[in-house]
């Protein structure tokens, strides 16, 4: 195991490189001056465009993008960081490393509560298939697909925090509160909630056509055959194997979950790396841009590589070979 994980490391630096060279590509030529957020169009004297090119000289933007670039990627292999923000000139990396935390957080408990809610959603509709409750649970599959994580979020605000005033509207603790676990749990429920809304209809749909096809095998009907109860036959013979392709679906929804936690944390005012991204964008930060991509493609990496590992745990038959 030990090989293949140090092999798909060395497998995924060429893709980490080409995918920082595309994101700085895109950057570099995008519409749009950095320098422009520096300018106040109320001020009584305006800026000149000396002042703009010694601005843009202080910034490194008016030099080519593969100097740019260049020096970049120079910074980080032997710093280690990830440039300087064009807004404060703190590093990005330490940036990241005090808004990461929040963001992790709040991404592992929305994916722990999809699985905990969607897999017996799954199990319960492949099982009693065509009942009233499956039904329901495949309508509310297409609804939490089909309708977009910021407009259920902005319903959840409006239900919940304005007019039941259950959760709080916004912030990851209450204003007085230093580290109270229940405070922070209070705060992080709806947004979690929130986020996991369409993870859990999908999980729970692939859990149903998993479940269902696994249930039709040859050994679950020999399983049967010999007089094992239905609790037996499904949750030891047939969930384990129902469970493989949902690994994969899991790896496959982070990307989608980075991108829904930037309109979740931006709503809910939580501080965490996504709406660090989205101020980055507002600000045309592209030091703080590329950074936050870089470390959202890595851990795309990390999650993949996980979920190949443990396919092995789940299905002896998965071998680590060497070819």
């Amino acid at each position: 195991m030990f090989e293949y994980i140090v092999k798909r490391t060395l497998q995924a630096i060429p893709l980490l490189f080409i995918i920082s060279i595309i994101s700085f590509a895109l950057m570099s030529l995008s519409p749009g001056d950095p320098t422009a957020i520096y300018e106040n169009p109320e001020a009584s004297t305006k800026s000149t465009p000396q002042d703009k090119a010694k601005l843009q000289a202080r910034l490194g933007i008016n030099q080519p993008i593969y100097v740019q670039y260049y020096k970049w990627m120079k910074l980080l292999v032997t710093e280690g960081n990830l440039g300087y923000s064009f807004e404060d000139g703190q590093p990005v990396t330490q940036k990241i490393i005090d808004r990461i935390p929040a963001t992790m957080t709040l991404m592992a408990t929305a994916i722990i509560l999809s699985i905990l809610i969607a897999i017996p959603i799954g199990v319960y509709s492949a099982v009693k298939q065509y009942s009233k409750l499956d039904y329901f649970f495949t309508g509310y599959s297409f609804l939490g697909i089909a309708v977009p994580s910021f407009f259920i979020a902005l319903l959840a605000i409006l239900i919940f925090s304005v007019k039941l005033r259950w959760f709080p509207v916004s912030g990851m603790r209450s204003v007085y509160s230093h580290f109270d676990l229940w405070d922070r749990i209070y705060h992080l429920a709806l947004p979690a909630l929130t986020l996991a809304f369409g993870l859990i209809a999908t999980k729970s749909r692939f859990m149903r056509s998993s479940m269902l096809e696994v249930i039709k095998q040859d050994y679950v009907r020999t399983a049967r055959a010999k007089g094992l109860s239905e609790r037996k036959v499904i949750f030891k013979h047939a969930l384990r194997n129902a469970l493989i392709p949902i690994i994969t679906i899991i790896a496959l929804q982070l990307p989608n979950l980075f991108g829904g936690a930037l309109f979740i944390e931006q709503l809910f005012a939580w501080p965490g790396m996504g709406r660090l991204s989205i101020n980055a964008i507002f600000i045309r930060d592209y030091q703080v841009i590329m950074g936050t991509t870089m470390i959202a493609a890595i851990l795309v990496v990390i999650a993949n590589l996980i979920a190949d590992i443990l396919y092995a745990i789940i299905d002896p038959r998965i071998k680590f070979g060497k070819n």
